[in-house]
Protein backbone atom coordinates (compact mmCIF):
# COMPACT_ATOMS: atom_id res chain seq x y z
CA UNK A 1 0.00 0.00 0.00
CA UNK A 2 2.94 2.42 0.84
CA UNK A 3 4.42 1.56 -2.38
CA UNK A 4 1.28 2.62 -4.72
CA UNK A 5 0.33 5.78 -2.21
CA UNK A 6 4.07 7.13 -2.61
CA UNK A 7 3.20 6.75 -6.60
CA UNK A 8 0.18 7.84 -6.89
CA UNK A 9 0.63 10.90 -4.42
CA UNK A 10 4.00 11.77 -6.73
CA UNK A 11 2.03 11.94 -9.84
CA UNK A 12 -0.81 14.01 -7.73
CA UNK A 13 2.15 16.46 -6.38
CA UNK A 14 2.72 17.08 -9.56
CA UNK A 15 -0.22 17.70 -11.32
CA UNK A 16 -0.67 19.63 -8.34
CA UNK A 17 2.46 21.78 -9.19
CA UNK A 18 2.08 22.19 -12.48
CA UNK A 19 -1.76 23.37 -12.08
CA UNK A 20 -0.48 26.05 -9.48
CA UNK A 21 1.58 27.55 -11.86
CA UNK A 22 -0.95 28.18 -14.38
CA UNK A 23 -3.32 29.04 -12.94
CA UNK A 24 -1.56 31.49 -11.21
CA UNK A 25 -0.08 32.74 -14.52
CA UNK A 26 -3.26 32.99 -16.46
CA UNK A 27 -5.62 36.50 -15.86
CA UNK A 28 -5.64 40.27 -16.99
CA UNK A 29 -2.30 39.87 -17.08
CA UNK A 30 -0.51 37.15 -17.89
CA UNK A 31 3.10 36.01 -15.92
CA UNK A 32 5.60 33.84 -17.63
CA UNK A 33 5.97 30.75 -15.41
CA UNK A 34 9.84 30.73 -15.13
CA UNK A 35 9.32 34.50 -13.76
CA UNK A 36 6.39 32.71 -11.07
CA UNK A 37 8.85 30.59 -10.15
CA UNK A 38 11.55 32.79 -9.41
CA UNK A 39 9.02 35.07 -7.47
CA UNK A 40 8.06 31.82 -5.56
CA UNK A 41 11.06 30.42 -4.87
CA UNK A 42 12.80 33.97 -3.86
CA UNK A 43 9.87 34.17 -0.67
CA UNK A 44 11.41 30.69 0.58
CA UNK A 45 13.86 30.84 3.49
CA UNK A 46 17.67 29.96 2.40
CA UNK A 47 16.45 29.53 -1.05
CA UNK A 48 15.43 32.57 -1.84
CA UNK A 49 19.11 33.89 -1.35
CA UNK A 50 20.19 32.07 -4.39
CA UNK A 51 17.49 33.79 -6.77
CA UNK A 52 18.45 36.98 -8.69
CA UNK A 53 15.46 39.50 -8.29
CA UNK A 54 15.18 40.56 -12.00
CA UNK A 55 11.16 41.10 -11.74
CA UNK A 56 8.43 44.14 -12.12
CA UNK A 57 7.09 45.02 -8.64
CA UNK A 58 3.80 44.93 -10.14
CA UNK A 59 4.42 41.08 -10.76
CA UNK A 60 5.27 39.78 -7.41
CA UNK A 61 2.19 41.42 -5.66
CA UNK A 62 -0.37 40.46 -8.51
CA UNK A 63 1.39 37.16 -7.57
CA UNK A 64 1.82 37.28 -3.79
CA UNK A 65 -1.55 39.71 -2.83
CA UNK A 66 -3.95 38.58 -5.22
CA UNK A 67 -3.58 35.14 -7.22
CA UNK A 68 -1.46 32.97 -4.42
CA UNK A 69 -4.00 33.40 -1.99
CA UNK A 70 -7.07 32.62 -4.19
CA UNK A 71 -5.65 29.66 -6.10
CA UNK A 72 -4.19 28.08 -2.55
CA UNK A 73 -7.79 28.98 -1.40
CA UNK A 74 -9.10 27.29 -3.85
CA UNK A 75 -6.32 24.35 -3.02
CA UNK A 76 -7.32 24.07 0.34
CA UNK A 77 -11.38 24.15 -0.22
CA UNK A 78 -10.99 21.84 -3.02
CA UNK A 79 -9.35 19.07 -0.76
CA UNK A 80 -11.34 19.51 2.16
CA UNK A 81 -14.55 19.43 0.41
CA UNK A 82 -13.40 16.20 -1.52
CA UNK A 83 -11.93 14.07 1.70
CA UNK A 84 -15.51 14.98 3.60
CA UNK A 85 -17.22 13.58 0.17
CA UNK A 86 -14.91 10.39 0.57
CA UNK A 87 -16.06 10.17 4.07
CA UNK A 88 -19.53 10.46 3.89
CA UNK A 89 -19.16 7.32 1.00
CA UNK A 90 -17.06 5.30 3.21
CA UNK A 91 -19.37 5.68 6.05
CA UNK A 92 -22.88 5.63 4.33
CA UNK A 93 -21.05 2.58 1.73
CA UNK A 94 -23.19 4.92 -0.84
CA UNK A 95 -21.10 6.76 -4.05
CA UNK A 96 -24.14 8.88 -4.28
CA UNK A 97 -23.37 10.79 -1.08
CA UNK A 98 -21.48 13.74 -0.71
CA UNK A 99 -21.79 16.96 1.64
CA UNK A 100 -23.70 18.76 -1.28
CA UNK A 101 -26.05 15.84 -2.57
CA UNK A 102 -27.18 15.46 1.02
CA UNK A 103 -28.03 19.07 1.67
CA UNK A 104 -25.22 19.49 4.51
CA UNK A 105 -23.64 21.81 2.38
CA UNK A 106 -26.70 24.14 2.35
CA UNK A 107 -27.56 23.59 5.48
CA UNK A 108 -23.68 25.24 6.46
CA UNK A 109 -24.43 27.67 4.20
CA UNK A 110 -28.00 29.15 5.97
CA UNK A 111 -26.08 29.00 9.46
CA UNK A 112 -23.85 31.46 7.28
CA UNK A 113 -26.14 33.54 6.11
CA UNK A 114 -27.92 33.86 9.24
CA UNK A 115 -24.65 35.63 10.42
CA UNK A 116 -24.12 37.87 7.81
CA UNK A 117 -27.75 38.81 7.69
CA UNK A 118 -27.62 40.26 11.83
CA UNK A 119 -24.13 41.20 11.13
CA UNK A 120 -22.73 38.75 13.88
CA UNK A 121 -20.09 37.17 11.71
CA UNK A 122 -17.33 37.65 14.46
CA UNK A 123 -19.74 38.90 17.25
CA UNK A 124 -19.64 34.96 18.60
CA UNK A 125 -16.56 33.60 19.04
CA UNK A 126 -14.21 36.02 16.67
CA UNK A 127 -13.18 34.54 13.53
CA UNK A 128 -14.24 31.11 14.08
CA UNK A 129 -17.72 32.34 14.39
CA UNK A 130 -18.52 31.40 11.00
CA UNK A 131 -17.34 27.95 10.62
CA UNK A 132 -18.59 27.02 14.19
CA UNK A 133 -22.32 28.12 13.27
CA UNK A 134 -21.90 26.64 9.54
CA UNK A 135 -20.88 23.42 11.17
CA UNK A 136 -23.80 22.98 13.91
CA UNK A 137 -26.44 23.97 11.24
CA UNK A 138 -24.77 21.34 8.88
CA UNK A 139 -24.77 18.65 11.45
CA UNK A 140 -28.52 19.40 12.13
CA UNK A 141 -29.46 18.76 8.41
CA UNK A 142 -27.64 16.16 8.35
CA UNK A 143 -28.86 14.20 11.11
CA UNK A 144 -32.98 15.52 9.43
CA UNK A 145 -31.87 13.82 6.37
CA UNK A 146 -30.75 10.62 7.75
CA UNK A 147 -33.69 10.60 9.66
CA UNK A 148 -35.88 11.66 7.02
CA UNK A 149 -34.68 8.83 4.55
CA UNK A 150 -34.21 5.83 7.19
CA UNK A 151 -37.04 2.89 6.23
CA UNK A 152 -37.21 -0.15 9.26
CA UNK A 153 -33.67 0.93 10.18
CA UNK A 154 -31.88 1.23 6.89
CA UNK A 155 -30.96 4.14 4.56
CA UNK A 156 -31.77 2.95 1.11
CA UNK A 157 -30.17 5.16 -1.84
CA UNK A 158 -33.08 6.27 -3.10
CA UNK A 159 -34.32 7.65 0.42
CA UNK A 160 -31.34 9.51 0.58
CA UNK A 161 -31.29 11.89 -2.20
CA UNK A 162 -34.96 12.57 -2.24
CA UNK A 163 -34.54 13.48 1.47
CA UNK A 164 -30.82 15.52 0.43
CA UNK A 165 -32.98 17.09 -2.59
CA UNK A 166 -35.91 18.05 0.09
CA UNK A 167 -33.71 20.02 2.60
CA UNK A 168 -31.74 21.41 -0.06
CA UNK A 169 -35.10 23.49 -1.68
CA UNK A 170 -36.46 23.97 2.06
CA UNK A 171 -32.92 25.47 3.08
CA UNK A 172 -32.48 27.51 -0.30
CA UNK A 173 -35.98 28.99 0.16
CA UNK A 174 -34.64 29.90 3.87
CA UNK A 175 -31.23 31.62 2.35
CA UNK A 176 -33.47 33.05 -0.78
CA UNK A 177 -35.92 34.65 2.02
CA UNK A 178 -32.65 35.93 3.79
CA UNK A 179 -31.57 37.73 0.53
CA UNK A 180 -34.77 39.28 0.28
CA UNK A 181 -35.16 41.31 3.29
CA UNK A 182 -31.50 41.86 3.06
CA UNK A 183 -30.73 45.18 1.91
CA UNK A 184 -26.70 46.20 3.13
CA UNK A 185 -25.64 42.36 2.72
CA UNK A 186 -27.80 41.26 -0.05
CA UNK A 187 -24.57 40.66 -2.16
CA UNK A 188 -22.57 38.48 0.55
CA UNK A 189 -25.39 36.32 1.26
CA UNK A 190 -25.90 36.07 -2.50
CA UNK A 191 -22.44 34.94 -2.54
CA UNK A 192 -22.83 31.35 -0.36
CA UNK A 193 -25.88 30.78 -2.44
CA UNK A 194 -23.38 30.49 -5.57
CA UNK A 195 -19.41 30.40 -4.02
CA UNK A 196 -16.77 31.81 -4.81
CA UNK A 197 -13.03 32.27 -4.20
CA UNK A 198 -13.00 35.85 -5.58
CA UNK A 199 -11.77 38.70 -3.23
CA UNK A 200 -10.16 36.19 -0.68
CA UNK A 201 -7.14 36.91 1.25
CA UNK A 202 -4.98 35.23 2.70
CA UNK A 203 -6.94 35.78 6.03
CA UNK A 204 -9.25 33.31 4.92
CA UNK A 205 -6.61 30.50 3.89
CA UNK A 206 -5.63 31.01 7.66
CA UNK A 207 -9.04 30.69 8.91
CA UNK A 208 -9.42 27.03 6.54
CA UNK A 209 -6.17 25.40 6.95
CA UNK A 210 -6.19 24.37 10.87
CA UNK A 211 -9.52 22.76 10.03
CA UNK A 212 -8.37 21.25 7.06
CA UNK A 213 -5.28 19.71 8.55
CA UNK A 214 -6.89 18.29 11.56
CA UNK A 215 -9.60 17.12 10.19
CA UNK A 216 -7.57 15.12 7.01
CA UNK A 217 -5.37 13.69 9.60
CA UNK A 218 -8.60 12.34 11.73
CA UNK A 219 -10.07 10.89 8.66
CA UNK A 220 -7.17 9.25 7.28
CA UNK A 221 -6.24 7.46 10.69
CA UNK A 222 -10.07 5.78 10.31
CA UNK A 223 -9.07 4.81 6.63
CA UNK A 224 -9.01 0.71 8.02
CA UNK A 225 -12.20 2.02 9.82
CA UNK A 226 -13.75 3.06 6.44
CA UNK A 227 -12.67 -0.21 4.85
CA UNK A 228 -14.05 -2.54 7.35
CA UNK A 229 -17.44 -0.92 7.25
CA UNK A 230 -17.75 -1.25 3.22
CA UNK A 231 -17.30 -4.74 4.20
CA UNK A 232 -20.93 -4.51 5.81
CA UNK A 233 -21.75 -3.47 9.88
CA UNK A 234 -21.65 -6.87 10.88
CA UNK A 235 -18.96 -7.80 9.41
CA UNK A 236 -17.15 -4.71 10.91
CA UNK A 237 -18.54 -5.48 14.77
CA UNK A 238 -17.16 -8.87 14.35
CA UNK A 239 -13.99 -7.57 13.84
CA UNK A 240 -13.71 -5.52 16.80
CA UNK A 241 -15.09 -2.09 14.92
CA UNK A 242 -17.33 -0.19 17.07
CA UNK A 243 -19.58 0.96 14.76
CA UNK A 244 -22.06 3.40 15.62
CA UNK A 245 -19.06 5.71 17.25
CA UNK A 246 -16.81 5.34 14.19
CA UNK A 247 -20.00 6.20 12.35
CA UNK A 248 -20.46 9.20 14.48
CA UNK A 249 -16.66 10.86 14.82
CA UNK A 250 -16.31 10.44 11.03
CA UNK A 251 -19.51 12.34 10.29
CA UNK A 252 -18.68 14.63 12.60
CA UNK A 253 -15.66 15.39 11.27
CA UNK A 254 -16.41 15.30 7.87
CA UNK A 255 -19.34 18.25 8.38
CA UNK A 256 -16.91 20.10 10.24
CA UNK A 257 -14.79 19.94 7.41
CA UNK A 258 -17.47 20.64 5.04
CA UNK A 259 -18.59 23.35 7.36
CA UNK A 260 -15.48 25.45 7.37
CA UNK A 261 -14.81 24.50 3.21
CA UNK A 262 -19.18 26.60 3.16
CA UNK A 263 -17.58 29.59 5.41
CA UNK A 264 -14.91 31.01 3.33
CA UNK A 265 -16.04 29.88 0.02
CA UNK A 266 -19.74 29.61 -0.11
CA UNK A 267 -22.04 26.69 -1.76
CA UNK A 268 -20.22 24.43 -3.92
CA UNK A 269 -21.50 21.74 -5.21
CA UNK A 270 -20.29 17.53 -6.53
CA UNK A 271 -16.50 17.89 -5.86
CA UNK A 272 -17.12 15.80 -3.20
CA UNK A 273 -19.57 13.32 -5.36
CA UNK A 274 -17.05 13.42 -8.52
CA UNK A 275 -13.56 13.31 -6.98
CA UNK A 276 -13.78 10.59 -4.99
CA UNK A 277 -15.88 8.12 -7.29
CA UNK A 278 -13.33 9.21 -9.99
CA UNK A 279 -10.05 8.05 -7.62
CA UNK A 280 -11.64 5.14 -6.55
CA UNK A 281 -12.06 4.27 -10.34
CA UNK A 282 -8.06 4.31 -10.81
CA UNK A 283 -6.67 3.22 -7.34
CA UNK A 284 -9.13 0.51 -5.96
CA UNK A 285 -11.71 0.88 -2.84
CA UNK A 286 -8.64 1.24 -0.16
CA UNK A 287 -9.37 4.13 1.98
CA UNK A 288 -6.09 4.28 2.75
CA UNK A 289 -5.39 5.53 -0.66
CA UNK A 290 -8.55 7.44 -1.11
CA UNK A 291 -8.82 9.79 1.83
CA UNK A 292 -5.05 11.85 0.99
CA UNK A 293 -5.07 11.17 -2.80
CA UNK A 294 -9.20 12.80 -2.59
CA UNK A 295 -6.94 15.74 -1.03
CA UNK A 296 -4.64 16.20 -3.83
CA UNK A 297 -7.46 15.46 -7.06
CA UNK A 298 -9.96 18.03 -4.71
CA UNK A 299 -7.56 20.84 -4.72
CA UNK A 300 -6.77 20.11 -8.87
CA UNK A 301 -10.48 19.83 -9.28
CA UNK A 302 -11.01 23.11 -7.81
CA UNK A 303 -8.02 25.32 -8.93
CA UNK A 304 -8.88 24.29 -12.75
CA UNK A 305 -12.79 25.15 -12.03
CA UNK A 306 -11.48 28.78 -10.34
CA UNK A 307 -9.39 29.22 -13.35
CA UNK A 308 -12.71 28.29 -15.87
CA UNK A 309 -14.87 30.80 -13.54
CA UNK A 310 -12.86 33.88 -13.84
CA UNK A 311 -11.54 33.09 -17.71
CA UNK A 312 -14.48 31.63 -19.75
CA UNK A 313 -16.46 35.27 -20.02
CA UNK A 314 -13.53 37.31 -18.55
CA UNK A 315 -14.05 39.86 -17.50
CA UNK A 316 -17.28 38.58 -16.23
CA UNK A 317 -16.99 36.14 -13.45
CA UNK A 318 -18.81 32.56 -13.67
CA UNK A 319 -19.89 31.86 -9.69
CA UNK A 320 -17.94 28.83 -9.25
CA UNK A 321 -20.82 26.91 -7.68
CA UNK A 322 -22.06 26.78 -11.53
CA UNK A 323 -18.72 25.60 -13.22
CA UNK A 324 -18.60 22.60 -10.93
CA UNK A 325 -22.20 22.02 -11.38
CA UNK A 326 -21.71 21.96 -14.93
CA UNK A 327 -19.20 19.28 -14.51
CA UNK A 328 -21.09 17.15 -11.18
CA UNK A 329 -24.62 16.92 -12.35
CA UNK A 330 -24.04 14.78 -15.84
CA UNK A 331 -21.72 12.66 -13.28
CA UNK A 332 -24.40 12.33 -10.87
CA UNK A 333 -26.66 11.52 -13.59
CA UNK A 334 -24.34 8.98 -14.87
CA UNK A 335 -23.99 6.99 -11.68
CA UNK A 336 -28.04 7.02 -10.89
CA UNK A 337 -28.23 5.61 -14.09
CA UNK A 338 -25.52 2.98 -13.76
CA UNK A 339 -27.27 2.31 -10.30
CA UNK A 340 -30.38 1.46 -11.94
CA UNK A 341 -28.96 -0.90 -14.71
CA UNK A 342 -27.28 -3.07 -11.86
CA UNK A 343 -30.53 -3.22 -10.19
CA UNK A 344 -32.21 -4.47 -13.35
CA UNK A 345 -28.73 -6.94 -13.60
CA UNK A 346 -29.52 -8.30 -9.81
CA UNK A 347 -33.16 -8.64 -10.81
CA UNK A 348 -32.91 -10.53 -13.93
Amino acid sequence: MSKKLAGYGAIGLILLGVTLLICIGFGSVSLPLGEILRILLHRLPWIGQLVTKDWDVASEQIIMQVRLPRVLLGLLVGAALAIAGAAFQGVLRNPLADPFTLGVSSGSAVGAATLIFFGWQFSLIGVFSLPVVAFLTGMVTLWVVMWLARENGKIPIEGLILSGVVMQSFLGAIVSFLTAMSNKTVNEILYWTMGSLSLRGWSYTTILFPYLVLGALFLWSQARSLNLLALGERHAAHSGLHVERTKLWVLLVATLLTAAAVSVSGVIGFVGLVVPHMLRLIVGPDYRLIIPLSALGGGIFMMWSDLAARSLLAPTEIPLGIVTAFVGAPFFAYLLYRKKKQREAEMS
